[in-house]
């Protein structure tokens, strides 16, 4: 299977030159998804400097591998009754991944569920198929234990996301400044950054790439944050002169 990208040559596995890596994502309720628009989306963003792609579903997997040159990490997100683990909560997941061309396999390694231990399966059959791992986390303890088993990358992608990690509308930069002294692996940063001063903070954190999907690719959340600072600002105009 060619997967291109850049390689290690002892390990097989893709190393990406420290940057942006772009996520293009759209789920089905969403107006982007389907047809070739992250596709699209991903050349856009490559043809603008970002170094790798994150996208979600097979088909928008295929899609990017072959439209652009750089690497892909991979995720399927799929709802299981009675389960919170939604970013590739399966081996069904990680096989249809691998099989679409991913470079990367992202997957959820929260301390929720016995997912560690699941984890490892996850991981072992990604890593003899080709594919790297990204592990998604939201803690720090959570990140310790994913290089532990084996990830290739630590995203924060999660923080936020589980109801023991902080809660907090900007990027958690003290999770990725506590990973990046503790562990010899890549850190990524991911998660609510929303400008280009947020990814340069996270690269002074010590992230070694910075993910950023919303602000660049939904530009549904994208038109939300603007109209929603204009109403605010209108109230509080409408409230100053009383009109």
């Amino acid at each position: 299977m060619n997967r291109g990208g850049i390689w290690d040559g002892e390990s097989k596995r893709p190393v990406l030159a420290q940057g942006l890596i772009v996520s293009c994502q759209a789920l089905e309720h969403e107006p982007l998804h389907g047809g070739d628009t992250m596709a699209k989306m991903a050349k856009a963003a490559v043809s603008s400097g970002a170094i790798g792609i994150r996208t979600n579903g097979v088909f928008d997997i295929r899609a990017i591998k072959q439209t652009v040159p750089v690497p892909v990490i991979g995720l399927i997100k799929r709802d299981i009754a009675g389960s919170d683990i939604f970013i590739t909560p399966t081996l069904e997941e990680v096989q249809a991944i691998v099989a679409a061309g991913a470079d990367v396999v992202a997957l959820d390694m929260t301390d929720r569920e016995g997912r560690p231990e699941q984890a490892a399966t996850l991981i072992d059959y990604a890593h003899r198929h080709g594919a790297a791992v990204m592990a998604d986390i939201s803690t720090y303890e959570e990140g310790l234990a994913a290089e532990r088993l084996g990830a290739d990358f630590i995203g924060t992608t999660l923080s936020g996301y589980t109801p023991y990690s902080p809660q907090q509308e900007e990027p958690d930069l003290e999770l990725v400044r506590r990973l990046s002294e503790a562990v010899r692996i890549p850190v990524v940063a991911e998660g609510r950054i929303w400008t280009p001063e947020d990814a340069i903070k996270a690269m002074q954190a010590g992230a070694s790439y910075v993910v950023v999907g919303s602000a660049i690719t939904r530009p549904q959340l994208i038109t939300a944050r603007y109209t929603q600072a204009l109403s605010k600002w209108n109230e509080f105009h409408a409230q100053e002169t009383g009109a």
